[in-house]
């Protein structure tokens, strides 16, 4: 079974259920309740005052219920600070309207991107479960919110907002991609970052059912479509944004054709090329016209607009300053193209970009503490040299 390691709110790192003996510090209503029966009893001669107790008992008995069950309801629906209760991965996951991201390096810093990405699909699927894998995350690991990690004690602090470990052992178990897992050697893989979190979010995405975003996609509107591939182009699919329910048949055959066609030295064998190739297998693909979406196999191929409005070619215009911004009406989420990235354009306070505008609006916090807040402290820090 996964291990939590989540963090939601300062200084709760592990939350037990308080009991009469927990440092002789605090006492559950239950403990205190008994304890007052027991330090002064009734007299049992007394049938009428027997039974107040017992109707007395009976009703905190009936509320502690239903107060575990609102604790639930407040996770799946309003989602209350997860400093009132843990929840398991599969706790959460099994709730099957999961978004998930994945973090495949050892890095426990989210950068401001990837914040961004987070935040903005919280906002937009509040009623949702935004659940963030990281790899480098492990079970005894334990963060403070306050802690040198910003954006990591950002994300943890947003109520609807999960951490978890990313364990691929685990995520790959009654999948055709554990004896694949268990075969690999990681530091002869060429691309093991992007194979790695290939695999994962189909194992995921397979048992739990969801949406699955890359790191590097910011949300602005809620995807109406519950089986979809988002295309990057006419003809060819990504898989950086897709979604279906759990047990969906074309996963599981994704995950089959992942095994037996593998090549880890080609990159985008095991993800584009991979949903690419499975959906040519079942449907006839033919270039999209306006804004249309396709339909297959009750499977949305979704119009490049929806999130790729701006190709992989000219991902830089991100970080251009536009004369008139595109208002992207067709879009559910952009994707920034980070992989094309090289030389770590980001976003700057002031500079009024394109990207500086998105996150102004669609993450906002990310925006404040990790962009705005850190060019402060910066400043200030070379000051203090000076």
């Amino acid at each position: 079974m996964l291990q939590i390691v989540w963090v939601s709110s300062p200084g709760s790192w592990v939350l037990k259920e308080p009991d009469c003996h927990h440092d002789g510090k605090q006492t559950s209503w239950k403990c205190g309740f008994v304890r007052t029966i027991i330090q002064h009893p009734c007299p049992t001669h007394d049938p009428r005052m027997f039974k107040k107790i017992q109707i007395c008992l009976c009703f905190f008995f009936v509320l502690g219920i239903l107060y575990e069950i609102s604790l639930l309801a407040s996770c799946c629906f309003s989602y209350m600070p997860m400093s009132k209760r843990f929840l398991t991965p599969e706790q959460v996951l099994n709730l099957g309207k999961s978004i998930i991201f994945l973090e495949t390096t050892e890095r426990l810093e989210p950068p401001p991107l990837v914040s961004c990405s987070v935040e903005s699909a919280a906002r937009i699927y509040q009623d949702r479960p935004i659940i963030l894998f990281m790899k480098g995350l492990k079970n005894d690991t334990a963060l403070e919110l306050n802690s040198s990690y910003a954006g990591f004690s950002l994300l943890s602090s947003m109520k609807n907002v999960f951490i978890f470990p990313l364990q691929m052992e685990t995520i790959f178990q009654e999948t055709p991609l554990l004896q694949w897992y268990m075969q690999v050697v990681p530091e002869q893989e060429k691309n093991w970052v992007h194979v790695s979190s290939d695999a994962s979010r189909l194992a995921l995405i397979w048992k739990y059912g969801g949406i699955y975003m890359d790191t590097d996609v910011i949300s602005i509107r809620p995807i109406p479509k519950e089986s979809f591939l988002a295309a990057q182009k006419s003809q060819f699919s990504s898989n950086g944004v897709f979604g279906f329910p759990a047990h969906h048949k074309f996963i599981w055959d994704c995950m089959e054709n992942f095994v037996l066609k593998y090549n880890g030295n080609i990159w985008g064998n095991q993800g584009p090329l991979l949903m690419t190739r499975m959906l040519k297998a079942i449907c006839n693909l033919t270039d999209f016209k306006g804004t249309e979406d396709h339909s297959c196999q009750n499977i949305s191929f979704l119009n490049p607009q929806r999130f790729y409005p701006i190709p992989y070619p000219a991902w830089g215009r991100y970080y251009e300053v536009w004369d008139k911004s595109p208002d992207f009406n067709h879009s559910y989420a952009l994707h920034l193209w980070n992989f094309m990235n090289h030389n770590q354009k980001g976003v700057v306070a002031g500079s009024n970009t394109l990207a500086e505008k998105l996150y102004k609006a669609y993450c906002p916090t990310t925006y404040k503490d990790l962009i705005q807040n850190a060019e402060l402290r910066d400043f200030t820090r070379s000051e203090d040299a000076a």
